[in-house]
């Protein structure tokens, strides 16, 4: 079997407040669209700046925490997958949608400076710092395989190895 990896991570910035809602199965889920950016400069030694926003989908508790701490203008540093769906509109057009299931989650605020994170169970805990292993998704599809303490030279609970 051959392995690969599906991870992206981001901080940058809620452009609007999340949208949280129930499905019709009850399960929670928040949207949020976030804005990372990068500047350079041009040719022309001027400043240049792009903006990049990203739609971020979390699922149960860490939907809840979403809607509870998270506000417009809030740093926020996510990880998880990119999920590529497809559908029809009300007209029949096929619509394509790219998304972030958000796996793990820091506010970077300063306001509560927790971070969150949903096991395969879809249940959520909090650190203060980012987990050293993700255990996948939620809503059941557990992405497991293997434990970060697997590597070599992996850093022992509680290390930090962040500049700041």
């Amino acid at each position: 079997m051959s392995r690969s990896l599906n991870k992206v991570q981001l901080i940058g910035n809620l452009g609007s407040d999340p949208e949280v809602r129930s499905t019709t199965s009850g399960s929670r889920v928040a949207t949020f669209s976030l804005a990372t950016s990068r500047s350079w400069t041009g040719q022309n030694n001027e400043k240049q700046e792009k903006t990049e926003w990203h739609r971020c989908v979390a699922w149960q508790q860490l939907a809840d925490i979403v809607e509870r701490y998270v506000k417009k203008g809030d740093k926020l540093f996510v990880e998880g997958r990119i999920e590529y769906r497809q559908w029809q509109d009300k007209e029949g057009q096929t619509r394509y949608s790219t998304e972030i299931k958000v796996e793990e989650m820091i506010m970077l605020s300063g306001r509560s400076g927790g971070g969150y994170s949903e096991d395969s169970e879809g249940s959520s805990r909090s650190r203060s710092a980012p987990a050293r292993s993700s255990a996948g998704a939620a809503g059941g599809a557990s992405g497991k395989g293997g434990d970060f303490e697997d590597f070599p030279g992996a850093l022992e609970d509680g290390e930090d190895d962040l500049p700041f």
